[in-house]
């Protein structure tokens, strides 16, 4: 057996099978490139579903962090320590909002975010209580927690794990008129992804979210723009619902907040939604720790250049003006996206994606697949225009 076989078959049978990896094992990385156990090199198209947005091993990134490791990781947040207040006050600065609530994961913050919307309801809208609810849209994806996949349409995601939480209406993602007609006296929020990342990087149709913050402040509701996957840079903006001149309640933040280089996450909101916590209601051992917030304020001050939205944006311009010449040549039916950031449905007579995928990997480039014949294709903002062209090129010749 090869030394990636060996390490495969030990994953295999001693971790259990919740995921189902391209046959490779990653030694090391740098940048847009990552190489195997055996020294093969591979670009990066996935960038770790946008936790990956200024590459592996970014220096700025990684010195933050080694500098922070030598004064102090944890505390807790039973004591303050010299990291937080400065890293709250950018990261609130750069969202426009007065407070952040630091957590961990994706999960963890629309978890908080689910809990904020529910006591700001009751505190401040005036739901009688035990009756809150939350409208989502159809094809979401917002975690795994037993919460978040009750109210998931994915089947793979939900099932065996009842009794759900309740609590959600779902509606079909881009669809105002059937929002609307969710939303009730008993509606605290309206909770979306900006764009659909697992669902195939789905864009809704043009005045969407316009029309979701419009209808959000008619009924006294708060509008949740889960930026998990699509903010920070990744669409060319610092947030995705900046294309559309829309400014949410709240922003759920996460994987490129930790620089590739530790979990971080935060729900950033203004005082009147975020106030309604008190000491003690809600928390996290690890939440907003010296090195998190050390990572994070490197992230901040990073997209506070623009230089990483510019990159997005010009080279997204290039990716998807290329992807787009494969449409009705009978390789690729439909590319969608924004930024550096596509989802590529490839014709069914080419395969699957998961096949796609892993001849991809066979040629040198990694992406991922979802729901059948798609592909996403999600390079760290760093990749150079070259690698980019290379990247493509290796498409081409797999759906040749």
């Amino acid at each position: 057996m090869t030394a990636t076989e060996e390490l495969i078959a030990s994953a295999e049978a001693h971790s259990a099978h919740n995921y189902h990896p391209l046959p490779l094992v990653v030694a090391s990385a740098e940048g847009a490139w990552m190489t195997d156990v055996e020294g093969r090199r591979y670009l990066d198209m996935l960038a770790g579903y946008s936790a990956l947005n200024f590459g592996h091993g970014n220096p700025r990134l990684i010195d933050a962090a080694k500098k922070q490791l030598d004064r102090v990781t944890l505390t807790s947040r039973a004591f303050h320590h010299d990291r937080f207040a400065e890293f709250c006050t950018r990261l609130a600065e750069l969202c426009g909002k007065e407070m952040v609530l630091p957590m961990n994961t994706g999960a963890e913050a629309v978890e908080t975010a689910v809990k904020t919307a529910r006591k700001w309801g009751y505190r401040v809208k005036g739901v009688p209580d035990g009756r809150a609810r939350i409208v989502v849209a159809g094809g979401n994806f917002h975690g795994r927690t037993t919460t978040v996949v009750s109210f998931s349409t994915d089947p793979e995601a939900r099932a065996d794990y009842g009794p759900y939480t309740p609590g959600f209406d779902i509606v079909p993602y881009g669809d105002l008129a059937a929002l609307r007609e969710a939303v009730t006296d008993d509606t605290v929020a309206v909770l979306l992804e900006p764009i659909q990342g697992e669902a195939g990087v789905l864009v809704p149709p043009a005045g969407y979210l316009p029309g979701v913050r419009e209808l959000t402040r008619e009924r006294d509701v708060l509008f949740i723009a889960d930026e998990i996957q699509s903010g920070l840079g990744r669409t060319g903006r610092t947030f995705a619902c900046e294309h559309e001149g829309v400014v949410p309640d709240v922003y759920l933040l996460g994987k490129a907040l930790g620089g590739g280089v530790v979990p971080v996450s935060a729900v950033v909101a203004d005082t009147d939604v975020l106030g309604v916590f008190r000491p003690g209601e809600h928390g996290s051992t690890f939440g907003g720790n010296p090195l998190a917030c050390a990572v994070g304020l490197e992230v901040v001050a990073m997209l506070e250049s623009g230089e990483f939205q510019q990159r997005a944006t010009e080279l997204g311009e290039h990716l998807h003006s290329e992807l787009h010449l494969l449409v009705g040549t009978g390789k690729v039916t439909r590319v969608r996206g924004r930024g550096l950031w596509a989802g590529v449905d490839i014709d069914p007579a080419h395969g699957t994606g998961r096949e796609i995928s892993e001849k991809l990997m066979e040629r040198g480039v990694l992406v991922k697949d979802t729901h059948g014949s798609t592909i996403r294709i999600a390079p760290p903002l760093v990749i150079s225009k070259e690698d980019l062209d290379w990247g493509l090129d290796q498409l081409r010749s797999v759906l040749a």
